[in-house]
């Protein structure tokens, strides 16, 4: 186990200047003119305009295989696997922002937590089952419906409010929460930094906003695309293109354009031969952030 289980960082400039001065990001980045460049595509604020993040031709992809969301052997089994890891650096970051007892049954109570890209429900469930007031939204119907279905199961789930819709929409709708997560959905969409613009848009002023996703890295195409869909075949094929990627100095400064300040960032790291994740300092395939939204 490492010894730090979570990267905090400093307080973060506004400026890209002060992020690549971190160590992690110097290493790889020797100027900002070297991120990529997808990031300067437009101007980031807070306001949301009407243009989509949603990429047609993934949506389907996902669509194809809805029906296997609670396979627990299925296409999904990395995310089932990887759920306890990802949820204890939720409760743990969420915990510590809102003042939480981190060892109670429902730590989560009184908090409004959106779960952006909620698929079939894995994560948005353990959250309700945590106290919290939740809401699931993903643009494929298939997805909700089979949400809605299998958290009719317990009482405890039976509340959650499960949309078929966007961020965008939730946005127009001026729809706010305490924290928006939204795992392993960004290196989906099409257009990265609108859709952290969204999720800016729908955190609380000194809300929590968490975001996971795979690095682009050399190693990252080697693990999670080259073995995990071609060798080992736990993803179907095609399930992620690596240049859609993120590397974590990129989504800082999305979330920094989008007013969101990056506080923590911790990777996942697989054990074959446990079949566990456990949360890491290495953050060169799977990583996990959490932010704040900065004061208006």
């Amino acid at each position: 186990m490492a010894s730090k289980l979570l990267n905090r960082f400093p307080t973060l400039n506004n400026t890209a200047y002060h992020i690549l001065s971190l160590p992690f990001l110097r290493s790889t980045v020797a100027s900002p003119f070297l991120v990529h460049t997808r990031l300067y595509s437009e101007d980031v604020s807070s306001r949301v305009s009407n243009r989509s993040s949603l990429n047609q031709v993934e949506l389907a992809k996902f669509s194809s295989i809805a029906d296997t969301w609670w396979d627990a052997e299925g296409p999904f089994k990395p995310l089932h696997v990887m759920n306890p890891t990802r949820l204890a650096f939720i409760r743990s970051t969420l915990c510590r922002h809102f003042q939480k007892d981190p060892y109670c049954a429902r730590p989560f109570e009184g908090l409004k937590i959106v779960d952006v890209g909620c698929g079939g429900g894995i994560l948005s469930e353990p959250l309700a089952r945590m106290g919290a007031t939740v809401t699931g939204v993903d643009a494929v119907e298939k997805n909700i419906k089979i949400a809605r279905l299998h958290s009719e199961s317990g009482p405890e789930t039976a509340n959650i409010e499960y949309c078929c819709t966007t961020a965008e929409k939730l946005v127009e709708e001026q729809r706010e929460f305490d924290a928006v997560i939204s795992l392993e959905v960004i290196e989906h969409v099409a257009d990265p930094a609108e859709f952290c613009k969204s999720l800016a848009a729908l955190t609380v002023s000194n809300g929590a906003t968490v975001v996971s996703t795979i690095n682009r890295s050399m190693r990252s195409y080697a693990t999670a695309i080259i073995a995990a869909e071609y060798i080992l075949h736990w993803l179907p094929k095609g399930t992620h293109q690596w240049s859609n990627f993120l590397t974590p100095q990129e989504l800082v400064l999305i979330l920094q354009r989008a007013s969101i300040t990056v506080q923590e960032m911790a990777g996942f790291v697989y054990n074959p031969l446990t079949g566990q994740w456990t949360l890491s300092d290495d953050i060169s395939v799977n990583f996990i952030a959490f932010g704040t939204k900065n004061s208006q």
